[in-house]
Order: C-alpha cells, then structure tokens, then sequence
C-alpha cells in the first residue's frame, strides 16, 4: 500500500529532499487557495510566512520550533504595538520611544538564549502594527493576522504530511557514521601497513555526519523523544572513537621491527576484527530500531602487557610504540561499550515502525566489510 510506505521512517529519510519540496509546495497551495477563498487582505504576509516558517527545515522538531519562536513573537510585538497605538493623545516621542523600549527590551532577553528568532519576529511584528505612526490599525492587525495563518499552515503541513522526524534522521546518521567507523577500522586492521589505503574521505564523511548529528539537536529535543544531555553524550562519544582511530590510521612504526612484533602477537588482528564486527552490529541495530544488545569481547590488554614491555629492535634497543598501539586498540573499545551501555539505555530509541519494515529495506545483515557486499543493504 502506498500509504504506509510514505509514513515509513527509512522512505521518509531516503526521500527527505523531494519530500520536503512537496512540503513547501502543498503548503503554499493551501495558503494560496485559502486567501483566495476569503479574500484576505494583505495577504501576501500569510504566503511569506508559510515559506519563512518551513524554509530548509524538513524536520517537524525544526518547523515546531521555529514556528513556536514565529507565533510567540508574532503576537507580543503586535500586542505591545497595539497598546501603543491605542494610547489615546500620546506626547510627542512617545510612540517611537516606547516602540525602540520594547525592541530593546525583547534584544536583551532574546540575545543569550534560544529564543532570537522570536525577538526578530517580535521587532517586525511591532514595527508592522506601529509604521510610521500613521498608518490604520486595521492595516497592521490584517498583516499580523496573516503571519499567524502562514505561520500555522506550515506547522500543520509539516506534522501531517508525510512528515519527517528529526530523531529518524539522528537515528540513520548515527547508523551511517558507525558503519563508517566500522570499516575505517576494518580497514586499519586488514591492511596496517599499507600506506596507499585511501581512508580521507572515509574520515570526512564521519566527521561531517558528526556535524549534522550536531545540527539536528534542538529539533530533536523538541520532539521530545531524547534529551540535549543524552544527544550530547552519543555525539561526545563517536567523536572520542573517529578521534582514536584516526590516530590508529596515522600510527608509524619508526622501525620494522615494531611492525613485525605487533603482527606477531597471536590473536590480536582477530580481536581486532571482532571488534569491527561489533561496531558493524551497532549500526545494523540502531538503523533497524532494535534494542541494543551486542555483547561486545572486551580488549584483553594484559594479554600483551609482557610482550610489548619486552618489545625490543634487532639490535636490542628498547620499543615503545607496541604498548601505546595496543592501548589504543583498548580504548576503541571501551568507548564502544560505553556506546552501547549509552543506547541500551534509550528506553525511545527503539522503533516498532522501522523493525516492520526493515525487511522491506533489504536491511538483512550488520556486516561493515566490503566482502559481505551481496548481503548489504544496497542503499547504505
């Protein structure tokens, strides 16, 4: 059926660009018929504010916030300008001095904070019901009228149609960027010494995820689903983890005799491997809506304590670089059970909807390795 697939989390958010388009396209239509139908005056405001309302943001968390900050500023400016435009007889100076007082004051309560669209919004709706002190009331009523309509039907068409959740987008980027962190190490550890590998755009693909990750934080946390804290922590998280494989990557042995010793230590590229596996798991997971669960093999550092404190060269000198690669390697894998003991903990990261129809996604395996490509997902 059509209609539950345009209600499907993972369509939303592999079409989010179209979709967003017909958005804006359908809102406009409606506000158009509507002004059409009642022969609102003024009423290219509500066509303005319909598109300033929605503009990029084609997250229901962005539009609601936006559009929370565009109603809340809308109707104190233009009460304020009301009250001052009713003083009857006013002294000369007094409507442009209480009309400056009143955007200064919504300035500095705005600046700091979150809320500076609301002080725009507040300036602009004042200055349209004031003018120049001379325009009709009617005129500047009619104005701040139409920014509600316009402001209202972007909302609406937004929550209602197809819409897209920006804890969805949060979901499959956070996904996206594990996979990607997954083969980066995956990578690593298949080819350590090969330094024609080509991991940059790997590396900036995650650090740019990361990025939107970080973006999406207000929306999300308007939707009410995670907290800025619990954003914070998964974010702080995968940038500690691309950090400590990006220093894996640029690891070099001073001589071959470290490389050599490292690849000699029995059962460590397979813990390595486990490892990228788990990660791979994670993603699959969290793209798919599922619970957390992966028991992750911890890194055994003691294992090779004794070996890489009696790392030594050919000629017998001393080999510092094996204690500091393993520990790297270990604090990989801390940091993802710490990610996972973060996520298990999401008690609203789990989707029913996306669990239903992960198999229409051919969303079947978590394998990060090129490989296993005839299982993928072939979207990812």
């Amino acid at each position: 059926m059509l209609f539950p697939r345009l209600r499907d989390p993972y369509i939303n958010y592999r079409n989010r660009h179209l979709l967003h388009v017909m958005r804006v396209t359908l809102a406009l239509a409606i506000t158009f018929a509507l002004i059409e139908v009642f022969t609102i005056p003024h009423a290219s405001w509500a066509l303005v504010s319909t598109v300033m309302v929605m503009g990029n943001l084609p997250h229901i968390g962005g539009v609601l916030d936006k559009g929370r900050q565009r109603l809340i500023g809308t109707l104190l400016g233009a009460t304020w300008g009301i009250i001052i435009t009713l003083t009857p007889n006013p002294p000369p100076l007094v409507v442009p001095i209480w009309t400056l007082a009143g955007i200064a004051a919504a300035t500095f309560v705005t600046f700091k904070g979150r809320h500076g669209y609301s002080g725009l919004m507040f300036a602009i709706s004042l200055l349209l019901v004031v003018g120049d002190g001379t325009q009709e009331l009617g005129t500047a009523l009619w104005r701040s009228f139409n920014v509600l309509v316009g402001t209202l039907i972007g909302i609406l068409v937004t929550a209602f149609f197809m819409p897209q959740k920006a804890t969805d987008v949060q979901r499959f980027v956070l996904a996206e960027t594990l996979d990607k962190l997954a083969r980066l190490y995956h990578a690593h550890t298949s080819s350590t010494g090969s330094p024609d590998l080509d991991t940059q755009p790997l590396l900036k693909a995650s650090s740019s995820l990361m990025i939107k990750q970080r973006g999406l934080v207000d929306a999300i946390h308007r939707e009410g689903r995670l907290t800025r804290d619990e954003l914070d922590t998964i974010i702080s998280l995968e940038r500690r983890m691309l950090s400590t494989i990006e220093l894996l990557l640029e690891t070099h042995w001073t001589t071959r005799d470290g490389h050599d010793h490292i690849a000699a230590m029995e059962g460590l590229r397979d813990q390595q491997h486990c490892l990228a596996r788990d990660l791979g798991t994670i993603a699959f997971q969290v793209r798919t809506g599922q619970p957390i669960d992966v028991e992750l093999t911890p890194f055994d550092l003691a294992r090779y304590s004794t070996s890489a404190r009696q790392a030594t060269s050919s000629s017998g000198r001393a080999l510092f670089s094996p204690a500091g690669y393993l520990w790297l390697n270990r604090e990989l894998a801390r940091l993802t059970q710490e990610l996972v003991d973060t996520l298990s903990d999401l008690q609203r990261l789990p989707s029913q909807r996306l669990r239903k129809r992960a198999e229409h996604h051919v969303l079947s395996t978590h394998s990060p390795f090129p490989d296993d490509h005839n299982q993928r997902d072939p979207n990812s």
